[in-house]
C-alpha cells in the first residue's frame, strides 16, 4: 500500500453497526487524503484472534483493537478508534502529529477522570480503572520497536490492564494528544468549539437514551448524509 494511504482502524460490533458507518463517512467526507477504512471486526480475525470474551467487556473489539500493528504490518502508522465516535475535522492533520515525533510507539489523549455514571449503553457496567479511554483513540507507529511485542499471541494472553494501560512500553514513548482528539461525551462539560473527535463513550445519540446528547443533532446529520443515495423524479 502506497504510503500515502492513511491506514484507519475501527473498531467493529454488531450491536451498533450504524456507528461504525457513520463514523467511516465522517472521516472519509473530511480527509484531504487517501484512506483505507479497516473494521475490527472479530468475525474477520478466525485464526488470528483466539481470546474469549472477558465479562468485562463492553464491546467485542475491546482487545482485538491491540492487533493493529500486527494488521499493519508493523510498518508506517495506523490509527485505531472507537465506532462510538464522529470526527469533524480532518484526519491527516492526526497522522502529522504523530510524524513530528517518531520517538514514540503510540500517540493517545491521556485522560485522568472518574467515570460520573455505573451503568452505560445496554445496561452495561461502566468500569473503573487507571488509563481509561486511553486505548479508545490511538495512533500507532507501527514500525516501532517496542511494538513488536504486540502480536496475536501477546494479545491473546496479555491481561486486560497490561493491554488497556500500554503496559509494554516505557511512558517516554507514550506521545501526548489534545482532548479535542477524544471528547468523552457525558463526561466533560462545556467542550470548546473545535472539538475534533466527539466519542459519545457512555452511549450514542443511535441509542434512544441518549438520543439528546451532546452533539446528537451533528450526528444524526452524519448519519443522514453516510446514508444518502441520490434518486431520480418520480416520473421520469
Amino acid at each position: 500500500m502506497n504510503s500515502n494511504v492513511l491506514k484507519i482502524f475501527i473498531g467493529y460490533d454488531p450491536v451498533e453497526s450504524v456507528a461504525w458507518h457513520t463514523m467511516a463517512h465522517s472521516i472519509l467526507a473530511r480527509s484531504s487524503a487517501p484512506v483505507a477504512l479497516i473494521p475490527v471486526n472479530i468475525a474477520n480475525l478466525k485464526g488470528i484472534y483466539t481470546r474469549e470474551r472477558d465479562a468485562k467487556q463492553s464491546n467485542e473489539f475491546s482487545f482485538t483493537r491491540f492487533l493493529v500493528p500486527y494488521l499493519a504490518g508493523y510498518e508506517g502508522y495506523a490509527a485505531f478508534f472507537d465506532c462510538d465516535m464522529m470526527l469533524r475535522t480532518d484526519v491527516a492533520e492526526l497522522f502529522k502529529l504523530a510524524a513530528a515525533d517518531p520517538s514514540k510507539a503510540v500517540h493517545v489523549v491521556q485522560h485522568d477522570y472518574e467515570p460520573k455514571d455505573d451503568i452505560k449503553y445496554l445496561n452495561t457496567v461502566q468500569y473503573r480503572y487507571p488509563r481509561k479511554n486511553w486505548s479508545s483513540v490511538v495512533l500507532w507507529n507501527c514500525a516501532h520497536p517496542a511494538n513488536r511485542r504486540v502480536t496475536p499471541e501477546f494479545v491473546n494472553t496479555a491481561s486486560a490492564m497490561e493491554l488497556h494501560r500500554f503496559q509494554w512500553l516505557q511512558d517516554e514513548q507514550l506521545g501526548a494528544l489534545n482532548v479535542r482528539w477524544n471528547w468523552l461525551v457525558g463526561e466533560y462539560a462545556e467542550p470548546p468549539e473545535d472539538v475534533h473527535n466527539v466519542h459519545w463513550t457512555v452511549g450514542g445519540p443511535y441509542f434512544h437514551e441518549y438520543k439528546n446528547a451532546d452533539f446528537s443533532q451533528e450526528w444524526f446529520a452524519e448519519f443522514g448524509r453516510m446514508s444518502f443515495c441520490l434518486q431520480r423524479p418520480e416520473n421520469s
